[in-house]
């Protein structure tokens, strides 16, 4: 029996790949214009990391994580998200020290062990930009606003970004101690993860997705209705700079995430259309974290944005580009000789910059120009024993079905000119 690909990964073939290089190349043309440079982090890290970052608590570190010892019997594990691995490289490489505050991004397969299912992997892979070193709601905007421009880019539609504030330490106490008073007398109804939360993390109760769960807490009180001045004086300006940057969102009081690190602003990006999943995006303030793994105080925002669930958006809205990239020219060369010539005149064409290829086969003239064809080439370069002799090259267009004669020393130049004028 034939070995497969382990269940909840998948191999990327030609074809699908150009649309992923599209995507990554749209978000490192966005992120650059923001100011944002990329970093890139280890794949395996100290377990420690996730628990003390993530959250003992998160269903992440509880249930999902890909954990091994090493040959010195060291606990590690594939990272499951990106945040907590920037803020240890922030801290490990004295980040804080650079004039704040510092903007990155970055791209890569994360791993989680989850039920495979549309747009969800078991290997995924996420874009995220970080911003550490300041705290002011200006920095909120400006990363919701980045994820908002960068699909407007990229043309989605029917998007909405929903926004809340899971408050500070100190509010989020209140918040803590209200909600439980509101469960205590329903608690065995909930299901056996919230009971658990109970204790541990009630705040998560409310983004269980469990419909019990969401029928018993209706009417809970939710995070706004216990902020402190600070912090609701931080939202309020948040929104404020949303509508002033035409970001479309609307303020949702459940939204809560489900990670441990996030406080005051919190957000998501729903899209329709992609299954029972909605959100592509993600993120939210983190003023806690970098202290928490061993760095200095120091504030924090970001988010993360799952590549397989925008190119299902993307595909589902007939958003993408044709997979395969078109090719130039393809040579056509009939026999040894032809072919020993029309090798040196490709790698003269590739030197400039021209998506060209030839036949390895030897195939004869018809079942190379059908090959030409299949891969998309705007010309076939035909070269025979009779041009050979003549030391010419045929061009023939096949999309006009025109054909030139064109002296072989010429043709490099001939065939740059066409190149660069897009014909």
């Amino acid at each position: 029996m034939a070995i497969q690909r382990p269940k909840g990964t998948q191999d990327l073939l030609p074809g699908a790949v150009e649309q992923w290089q599209y995507l990554e190349e749209t978000i490192r043309s966005v992120c650059r214009e923001y100011g944002y440079e990329e970093i890139r982090t280890p794949i395996f890290e100290a377990t420690e990391l996730f628990q003390r970052g993530v959250g003992q608590t998160t269903d992440i570190v509880q249930k999902e994580m890909y954990t091994f010892l090493d040959k010195g019997d060291r606990s590690m594990t594939l990272r499951p998200e990106g945040t907590a691995s920037v803020c240890r490289a922030y801290v490990e490489n004295k980040l804080h020290g650079q004039p704040q505050p510092v903007k990155l991004y970055y791209m890569g397969p994360m791993f989680r062990y989850e039920r495979p299912q549309s747009g969800r992997f078991r290997q995924f892979h996420q874009f995220g930009v970080e911003v550490l070193g300041a705290d002011q709601p200006l920095v909120d905007a400006e990363v919701i606003s980045l994820v908002w421009n960068l699909y407007q880019r990229l043309g989605l539609t029917k998007l909405e970004v929903h926004v809340n504030s899971v408050g500070c330490p100190v509010c989020r106490a209140k918040h803590r101690e209200q909600l439980q008073e509101f469960l205590a007398l329903r608690r065995n109804e909930l299901c056996d993860d919230c009971r658990d939360r109970f204790e541990t993390n009630p705040l998560r109760i409310l983004d269980c997705k469990n419909q019990s769960c969401q029928t018993i807490t209706k009417g809970a009180p939710t995070t706004l209705d216990t902020l402190c001045e600070n912090c609701k004086t931080h939202f309020e300006k948040v929104q404020d700079l949303l509508e002033e940057a035409g970001v479309v969102y609307r303020v949702d009081s459940r939204l809560v995430r489900g990670i441990d690190y996030y406080t005051k602003t919190a957000f998501e990006v729903m899209v329709e259309e992609i299954g029972a999943q909605s959100a592509i995006c993600g993120g939210g303030r983190y003023d806690g974290l970098v202290e928490e793994i061993g760095g200095p105080p120091t504030p924090g925002i970001g988010f993360a944005m799952g590549i397989e669930r925008v190119l299902t958006a993307l595909q589902v809205q007939h958003k993408l580009p044709e997979g395969k990239p078109r090719l130039y020219a393809m040579l056509i060369a009939l026999g040894e000789k032809a072919q020993s010539k029309g090798f040196s005149l490709l790698s003269a064409l590739r030197v400039q910059g021209m998506p060209v290829s030839m036949d390895l086969q030897g195939r004869n003239l018809k079942a190379q120009l059908k090959a030409a064809n299949r891969q998309g080439a705007h010309y076939a370069l035909i070269l025979g024993e009779e041009e050979l002799e003549r030391n010419v090259v045929l061009i023939r267009d096949l999309t006009l079905g025109e054909q030139t004669e064109v002296p072989l020393a010429e043709a490099v130049e001939t065939l740059n000119e066409k190149y660069r004028r897009g014909v």
